[in-house]
């Protein structure tokens, strides 16, 4: 259930919220009428949302640690698959516009912290990206790795660990990353620092997405100081996530999208 500070941030997110008719940016009035909402609507993909009805329904229990944002963070926990499917997965039509998003800036490196169970992996892995995902919970990872097994053409490393560690050990050997995908732990001071890391890997035409910058105040807090960071020359509020910029011809835009 949504808690009051959510339900604050959400109206006053309504309230800015603006569609193409008030974009002036022309950068942004061809990503929201070509990406965000294009018309007319893209197909949707029935093969992953087959996927999710089945993980929806998964009664398996997993034994994991919890190392989220919740009470419980730190903690092990045991938690069915259709749990962790109902609170854990991206809507069908955030899923699809991140896929919309790879194919349209024609991404081909793109990392994602958080597997989950991997249907936002297969999202992005589908639409012709190399994604290279990490998850810290093996049974969660286990589960996600039977999943990609379902489109065995998408390409796709999962790395199982903690974050913490695996995070700057794979940026230590990778390349430039096109997209980032960031979807793991929801507090203040990790969010900053996968942000810290992943900054030494961006380029002019890279994006990151941050999965539920409005989650909590100490995401909130931090969406704010990344999207003024003097790198970030642009970014985007769609509410459930925000998507920074760093090219410098878009010229410091912020604008609050509707979706």
């Amino acid at each position: 259930m949504p808690t009051r500070f959510q339900f604050q941030t959400y109206f006053t997110y309504w309230l800015d919220a603006v569609n193409k008719h008030s974009l002036h940016s022309p950068f942004f009035f061809d990503f929201y009428t070509r990406v965000v909402a294009p018309t007319p609507r893209p197909p949707r993909l029935p093969a992953l949302e087959s996927i999710r009805d089945t993980l929806l329904q998964d009664t398996t229990r997993l034994t994991i640690q919890d190392l989220g944002a919740g009470p419980q963070y730190g903690q092990t926990t045991s938690r069915t698959v259709q749990s962790i499917a109902r609170t854990s997965i991206s809507p069908e039509r955030f899923a699809h516009l991140y896929h919309r998003i790879v194919r349209h800036f024609g991404y081909t490196h793109v990392v994602e912290l958080g597997t989950s169970l991997g249907l936002n992996t297969l999202y992005l892995a589908t639409a012709g990206a190399q994604v290279t995902t990490l998850e810290g919970a093996p049974e969660v990872a286990g589960v996600a790795r039977n999943v990609f097994a379902q489109q065995p053409a998408a390409r796709i490393r999962l790395i199982e660990g903690d974050i913490t560690h695996t995070l700057p050990s794979y940026l230590a050997s990778s390349g430039k990353v096109d997209l980032a995908f960031v979807d793991a732990n929801h507090r203040y001071e990790p969010t900053l620092r996968y942000f810290q890391q992943l900054l030494q890997k961006v380029h002019a035409q890279s994006m990151l997405i941050f999965d539920d910058i409005h989650y909590t105040p100490g995401m909130q807090q931090a969406w704010e100081e990344m999207r003024k960071h003097p790198l970030v020359y642009a970014s985007a509020d769609l509410y459930r996530c925000g998507i920074l910029f760093f090219d410098p011809s878009l010229n410091k835009q912020h604008v609050v999208l509707q979706y």
